[in-house]
């Protein structure tokens, strides 16, 4: 995937609903791309964070996981 932020989350998790908002306006402020995948679409996604959802990655690594903060956030993707 070529985006900076990558959001993995599942269907009905309000905390990735939450996650979801900080990452989508902190992505906006900064001119960065972001997408978002579903643990539902793939099952290797599932096996490795069914328990950490939301998830939060940056150039490919762990950043966040249930919380975005949203000044770790702006940081990283300025560094």
């Amino acid at each position: 995937m070529s985006a900076r932020v990558i959001l993995v989350g599942k269907p009905g998790c309000h905390l990735c609903d939450v996650a979801r908002e900080v990452v989508e306006l902190v992505c906006a402020q900064t001119g960065t791309d972001w997408t978002e995948i579903s643990i539902a679409d793939d099952p290797r996604l599932a096996q490795r964070y069914a328990d950490q959802v939301p998830v939060v990655l940056v150039d490919g690594a762990v950043h966040d996981v249930f919380r975005v903060n949203p000044q770790r956030l702006r940081v990283a993707l300025a560094g």
